[in-house]
């Protein structure tokens, strides 16, 4: 496996990740998860080097208004040790906060789900304009201000998914270590694109890139 040196967080991450957005379910049922072949993919990833895993909130729900069981088999998946030796990555669910509290509320849920007392990278899940204002309304820089200094995230980033101005905007509007982006060789120019991948890398940003 080969590693990279992600942004300014001085972490060596592999430069493949597990994601837990489609892990092999049952019945055709998102929230029924084939537990015993999910923690073997998983489980075989890490033997052979994959040092991040991704998950979030809602994945394997039944609606992004629903908390998924994705971050539930995570959690029991990396057990055993497993948990040591990987970078774990979720999501705030962004669309959810309807207060300043929900923020605070939402994370403490995770790492119940997640069976663990800190997250490495932890991200606003799917920024787009549409409620960005309202996150910076409730403070959310000081919700990860705050997470970060107690020890309950390691690192904050966000995913994306809006146009390159917007892009630059919310770069620039923290002290971001990380962001995860749509990106495809063969369409660079969808929502951030190369211009964003190369903003980020600019100011120092790890950059994750997503299924597209």
């Amino acid at each position: 496996m080969l590693y990279r040196n992600f942004g300014k967080t001085g972490r060596k991450v592999s430069i493949l990740g597990f994601g837990c957005m489609r892990l092999p379910i049952l019945d055709g049922r998102p929230d029924r998860i084939n537990e015993p072949l999910a923690t073997d993919m998983l489980h075989h990833a890490v033997d052979h080097g994959v040092n991040y895993v991704d998950t979030a909130y809602p994945y394997h729900g039944t609606s992004a208004y629903e908390g998924g069981m994705s971050e539930i088999l995570v959690g029991n998946a990396l057990k055993g040790g497993y948990r040591d030796q990987v970078y774990l990555s979720t999501k705030l669910p962004t669309w959810l906060v309807q207060q300043k509290e929900d923020m605070n509320n939402y994370l403490d849920k995770q790492l119940k789900r997640l069976q663990t007392d800190n997250i490495d990278f932890y991200l606003l899940h799917g920024l787009n304009r549409d409620f960005w204002d309202n996150l910076v309304d409730f403070d959310v820089f000081e919700f990860l201000d705050s997470a970060i200094e107690d020890g309950r995230i390691g690192y904050a980033g966000f995913s994306f998914h809006d146009e390159y101005d917007f892009f630059k905007e919310v770069v620039d509007s923290y002290n971001w270590s990380f962001s995860q982006i749509q990106y495809n060789y063969m369409d660079e120019e969808f929502q951030a694109g190369k211009a964003g991948l190369d903003y980020a890398s600019s100011r120092g940003l790890g950059t994750v890139i997503m299924e597209h």
